[in-house]
């Protein structure tokens, strides 16, 4: 840890810091495509035939996922996350909602963050208020309200006019806030939405409204519109970490235009992590499953419709592509990429303490089971980081960092 903490100094981190919060993050993959799918299909996305689903399997799946999830808790986690994907076998929760609600019957204390609603799939986008406000409710105030844009192939899967995205996310999120804080009904009148009666039955009991988590790939819009409205910004994973850096260095830039400061805690960070005994042994028993997610599961997840974003986002995005998480990465390139973070409790808690002063986020958001992983695997590796290297976390104290170019590297 002492490690991790001069190095940040040497940063140029200030001395006013926080303590950071770690959630378990959960895509819920399908672990059983068969061993030729890469060569076979062209996308786990919108096309991928159906045919290769067993709803028996999924049925025992999403009991050990929610099992998993659940069990954070115990350990001692501060949250759980949940996310939104559409035909696909990436991620098996097409309503992130419905896993939120088991969650909320499973657990008692940590948070619950949904991550998020894709405001312009719904219409109206008032039942996301509704269905938010009743996970509030239901959990006891335990919910972060996640939402997003959307990405590139939910577009094609729902046939949603992608023009017109970021203009329906904007209207979409102001009309939820206004149902969750103003005395209803109330009339709405925008250019994608109209309602005569906006009333929503139940109210949100986190007052005035749950936080808001906002995530994004860099897109200047969504990092514009995060610091507009003060809400926190998340940065996605796979790509490679001096990327995410100048992500987050725009998003502090961007708040300071608008006069204050991005705290740490309004920032966070998602990445896949694997803790053995060893690093040998983490290695060993991690690569073969996360070669799995990036073969197969991340096959077609970058699909993008015309319109979808601004020219300017698009160029900075293409610009970045080269530093996604590809099949060509070797082991080598994943570590100093820092695309996952693999290796014996002590390895992991000081690249863990390195990467978060070297970004400046309060939020970690740790995926343990990437792809095939096996469930028992997936659990062995959650209870030894649990024991070994989370309550190193807890005492970090984390800071903003000062904007510079270097790559932190693996120890």
């Amino acid at each position: 840890m002492s490690h991790a903490i001069s190095q940040a100094s040497s940063n140029g981190v200030s001395s006013e810091a926080t303590l950071p919060q770690v959630f378990v993050f959960h895509l819920m993959s399908w672990p059983y495509l068969p061993a030729d799918f890469a060569q076979r299909y062209d996308s786990a996305w919108v096309w991928c035939p159906n045919s290769l689903y067993d709803p028996q399997r999924g049925y025992e799946l999403y009991c050990e996922y929610l099992k998993t999830l659940a069990w954070a808790e115990e350990l001692g986690f501060d949250g759980v996350c949940v996310n939104e994907h559409h035909q696909n076998a990436y991620g098996l929760m097409p309503s992130p909602n419905l896993m939120a609600a088991a969650l909320t019957q499973l657990t008692k204390r940590i948070r619950i963050a949904v991550i998020g609603d894709a405001l312009p799939l719904y219409n109206p986008p008032v039942r996301v208020a509704e269905e938010y406000a009743m996970l509030d409710v239901m959990s006891g105030g335990r919910l972060i309200a996640g939402m997003v844009v959307g990405s590139g192939p939910e577009y094609f899967s729902y046939q949603v006019n992608p023009t017109y995205a970021r203009e329906r996310f904007r209207e979409a999120l102001e009309l939820i806030i206004q149902a969750w804080t103003k005395p209803g009904p109330f009339l709405w009148n925008s250019r994608h939405y109209f309602f005569r009666h906006v009333n929503i039955w139940p109210r949100p009991l986190q007052q005035p409204h749950p936080p808001i988590w906002i995530p994004g790939i860099g897109s200047l819009e969504t990092i514009e519109l995060v610091a507009e409205k003060r809400f926190s910004y998340m940065g996605l994973p796979y790509f490679h970490i001096d990327i995410n850096k100048r992500v987050f260095d725009r998003f502090r830039e961007s708040c300071g235009k608008l006069g204050y400061e991005a705290k740490p805690e309004q920032m966070g960070w998602g990445v896949a992590v694997y803790v053995a005994e060893t690093d040998r042994q983490a290695y060993e028993e991690f690569w073969p499953h996360f070669q799995y997610f990036v073969h197969n599961c991340l096959k077609g997840i970058g699909l993008v419709p015309p319109g979808y974003t601004s020219e300017k986002s698009a160029r900075a995005i293409l610009s970045q592509l080269g530093a996604f998480l590809s099949p060509e990465h070797s082991w080598k390139d994943i570590e100093e990429g820092y695309y996952a973070i693999v290796g014996s409790p002590a390895t992991v808690r000081d690249k863990l303490l390195h990467c978060i002063n070297y970004l400046g986020v309060g939020v970690l958001m740790l995926g343990f089971q990437a792809g095939s992983l096996p469930h028992s695997l997936a659990r062995q590796s959650l209870s030894l980081f649990a024991r070994e290297v989370l309550p190193y976390l807890k005492q970090a104290r984390i800071a903003t960092p000062t904007p510079e170019k270097s790559t932190p590297r693996p120890r």
